[in-house]
């Protein structure tokens, strides 16, 4: 769902970049409480990995496909306001190398991926999550937070357009429209999501940051090494609770090669066999005659643009690129918010 230049008025795509700009200042501070030293280096990871998973597009409807959003994987993973930065990162090099998504048109891209696709799946997720714990209530919560997360952000974008659309096309019809195709989305995003999220549950559970404390118990542990969980008998006076997830497994590892190169197989090999049919947005745009309405993009011409088809370069490879520069952008961004918060606590 790129919004591309030219679908909405300058007031309304001003009005979008302010709220982008805000929500992205929020979301700096917000994240702060939620980096750490395993999910300041895994929000680059994220967002590497939603660049990636975006670039494969899944057929939803007869001529029709859909890609992930990301917005509710990402809030599950490291956080709704590190969220908020990850996509607002993937978009930002979307955009700028890639020609993805219009520039004039990033603020609008920012709020509803960034900001509303976000703020709808953390919502959904901590409904479910607080009234039924375990793996089980994650994995079913991350599917329902990222299955409703996208048609809420297509009649957001259905909202805007009314309010600012450049083309005289009634709101019912766009909404129907929007709305039905993007449910259509929203099942591959919640599968997609759903996944992800119970694989790293699997493997490394202390790295989704929307389990923690769901499932967790603290463990006694004697001064012979025996352990018990807490609530066991016996005398507690001479134990020490410690995380079940020892604290040896605070770094990630050998989780970040695995992910990185998870990464790659998706950007460089998987995005052959993305499907080349128009996604749901611009499916909606052709059927009820706005799609030309969308002008060129001013770095169009540029090697990377459409990944690579400008330049000549196959799609893997300007994917391979792509997930790179998002990993060191997303990376550096994490890393330097994460620095900051250090010297603030040590001051």
């Amino acid at each position: 769902m790129h919004v591309p230049d030219g679908f909405f008025t300058p007031a309304v795509s001003l009005s979008a970049g302010v709220v982008a700009a805000a929500g992205v200042a929020v979301a700096l501070r917000g994240a702060r409480r939620e980096l750490d030293d395993r999910t300041a280096p895994m929000a680059g990871l994220v967002a590497a990995f939603v660049f990636a998973v975006q670039m494969l597009n899944f057929p939803v409807a007869a001529g029709t496909s859909g890609h992930l959003l990301g917005g509710a994987l990402a809030a599950i993973l490291v956080g709704p306001y590190t969220a908020v930065l990850c996509i607002a990162v993937v978009l930002l090099v979307q955009g700028f190398f890639f020609a993805d998504g219009g520039l004039t048109a990033l603020g609008v891209n920012i709020t509803l991926m960034g900001i509303v696709s976000v703020l709808v799946a953390w919502g959904v997720f901590r409904l479910i999550t607080r009234s039924a714990r375990g793996r089980g209530a994650v994995v079913a919560a991350s599917f329902a937070a990222a299955l409703l997360s996208v048609p809420a952000t297509a009649l957001t974008f259905t909202l805007l357009f009314w309010l600012g659309g450049t083309a005289p096309v009634s709101v019912g019809t766009v909404a129907a429209a929007m709305g039905g195709v993007h449910t259509l989305i929203g099942i591959g995003e919640g599968l997609i999501t759903a996944v992800t999220v119970s694989t790293v549950l699997a493997v490394r559970p202390d790295l989704v940051y929307g389990a923690r404390g769901l499932a967790a118990p603290l463990v006694l542990r004697g001064p012979g090494g025996e352990e018990r969980e807490a609530g066991d008998a016996g005398d507690a006076g001479d134990t020490v609770a410690v995380p079940a997830q020892a604290t040896s497994r605070r770094r990630l590892g050998w989780f970040a090669p695995a992910a990185i190169a998870l990464t790659a197989v998706l950007a460089g090999g998987v995005s052959f066999y993305a499907s080349a049919s128009p996604d749901g947005l611009e499916r909606v745009a052709e059927d009820k005659g706005f799609a030309d309405r969308a002008t060129d993009h001013a770095l169009g011409d540029q090697p990377l643009a459409d990944y690579g088809e400008q330049g000549g370069l196959p799609v893997g490879v300007a994917g391979l690129i792509g997930a790179g520069v998002t990993l060191a952008v997303g990376g550096g961004l994490f890393a330097a918010v994460r620095r900051r918060t250090r010297e603030g606590v040590a001051a």
